[in-house]
């Protein structure tokens, strides 16, 4: 079994264009949520989150291919480009007829299903794009980013729902881990913030009009982001024998099943994943100094997660700094779990644990110290990264400082 280290990141969401913008932006406590700037949000009743504002596609692609790109794809592509080029690689030759990417998205291409729908069922045309299926395709990022690098071996997508780029990433690492590749671009990618998009969650009547507070016995629900992360997962001696700057470990990974409600979080699901990642990983509890939460800021969720780690960690819970980034660049679904490991990067190598801002008052129900309003120095050896979906799936990444 091999070790797999992290040797590149990028991102791109409302906090940052790049990653140094956003660690920086986590740093401070800075939120990223603002009122949306898309067509018809006048006729929404939630018409706020973490949008990606002033994006130009026009320039950082050209024409031709931006034909093929949803807003997506743009958005994993920019995030790929930082964090090949951080990794320092080269996938010319046999690396890039080995190495694969795996690419979490829960909605794909949303932004073009919004436009063509609105192109035939409000304008009245008989016609869309002729590139409308591939640029909507749930693969999309992956083949694109696969393309662009010229990485021939595995590609593909993973979708489920909020947990979807934990799933890609920790599939990622198990390939590397077992020797099917020596490297993977993985991560996760969302760009659902669109009328469609937006009404659709409306329904769910999960979503916050005035912000998302973590854990806060305030709370009132979760508010949507958009944006990707993307990592090079690499095989630990590859990368030391070309002198690479490693990022952190990633050590262990689990996911579960509640096999319960398809909305609904189970405390015993989640506390299955955060336990088996912590013993695929071989962490004693205790020696984990920080968990980045998948923390949406409704009452389920930070209730029963909350519940979960406790029973996951036991004692070792009570000196756990816990976090969600949500409240500052929103709920990226199935990019968010790529999003918020910059987070668990930034404790590891950095010392700088990312608060939980909008926090007001304590909920007895949500007790662990939530690292409220203000960033953290703390030495911190080894992280957890939970994310938990609609469907009951779970996916628990387990990383340490190298």
């Amino acid at each position: 079994m091999r070790r797999v280290v992290i040797t590149g990141a990028g991102t791109v969401n409302a906090l940052g264009r790049d990653v140094p913008e956003t660690l920086a932006a986590m740093a401070e406590g800075r939120c990223g949520i603002s009122d949306l700037d898309i067509e018809d949000a006048e006729r929404l009743s939630v018409r706020i989150g973490g949008q990606v504002k002033g994006w130009v596609p026009e320039n950082l692609f050209d024409a031709k291919a931006l034909a093929f790109y949803d807003r997506v794809t743009q958005f994993a592509l920019v995030a790929a480009r930082e964090a090949v080029a951080q990794s320092g690689l080269n996938f010319a030759g046999d690396l890039g007829l080995r190495a694969g990417v795996v690419m979490g998205s829960a909605g794909g291409g949303v932004g073009t299903w919004n436009e063509s729908f609105r192109a035939v069922y409000a304008m009245g045309k008989n016609r869309v794009h002729p590139f409308v299926v591939p640029r909507l395709m749930n693969n999309a990022a992956a083949s694109h980013i696969a393309m662009e690098f010229g990485v021939m071996g595995p590609a593909f997508s993973v979708s489920t729902a909020c947990a979807s780029s934990n799933h890609a990433m920790g599939l990622a690492f198990q390939m590397v881990r077992s020797g099917a590749a020596p490297v993977m671009l993985t991560g996760g990618a969302e760009a659902m913030l669109c009328f469609g998009g937006i009404k659709a969650w409306e329904g769910l009547r999960v979503m916050s009009r005035d912000g998302c507070r973590p854990f806060c016995a305030s709370r009132n629900g979760m508010v949507q982001g958009e944006g990707a992360g993307v990592f090079v997962l690499e095989d630990h001696d590859h990368a030391r024998a070309r002198g690479a700057d490693i990022l952190a470990e990633v050590s262990g990974f689990a996911m579960t099943s509640d096999a319960g409600d398809i909305v609904m979080p189970s405390m015993q699901g989640a506390a299955r994943a955060i336990s088996g990642a912590l013993r695929d990983a071989g962490f004693d509890p205790a020696t984990v100094a920080y968990v980045n939460a998948h923390g949406t800021g409704t009452a389920a969720n930070d209730r029963t997660e909350t519940a979960a780690i406790r029973a996951a960690f036991g004692p070792a819970a009570e000196g756990l700094a816990l976090s969600s980034t949500k409240a500052m660049h929103g709920h990226c679904i199935g990019g968010t779990g790529a999003v918020e490991l910059l987070a668990c990067l930034m404790a590891l190598r950095d010392g700088i644990v990312a608060p939980t801002i909008g926090y007001q008052r304590p909920d007895p129900d949500c007790d662990l110290d939530v690292v409220p309003n203000t960033a953290r120095e703390m030495r911190v050896d080894r992280a957890l990264s939970n994310a938990f979906a609609f469907g009951g799936l779970n996916a628990v990444l387990a990383l340490q400082r190298i």
